[in-house]
């Protein structure tokens, strides 16, 4: 083999390596794309859940509502006057 069917060889041996590089880079970025989608899809549905929360947690802590049920299911009643005690040190 002359030194030209060598060099020939070569550049072409290197240049399928390279082309299988560039489509496995490809493959492996559509890939890592599919796979950031996926998590953005998530993240935006757990936001969407945290704000839900935050809401539903504002309306059971809603003073005037703690209150109805303090006086409604359990009788409560603000103490008088009389029955208030104050301790001072």
């Amino acid at each position: 083999m002359s030194t030209r069917s060598v060099v020939v060889a070569m550049l072409l041996t290197a240049c399928v390596a390279s082309g299988i590089s560039v489509v496995s880079a490809r493959q492996q970025a559509r890939h890592a794309f599919i796979e950031l989608s996926k998590l953005e899809n998530e993240r935006d549905e757990l936001n969407t859940e945290f704000g839900r929360l935050q809401l539903e947690q504002a309306t059971w802590t809603d003073t005037n509502r703690l209150e109805q049920i303090a006086r409604g299911q359990l009788g409560m009643v603000f103490p008088g006057p009389a029955e208030t005690v104050v301790i001072r040190n």
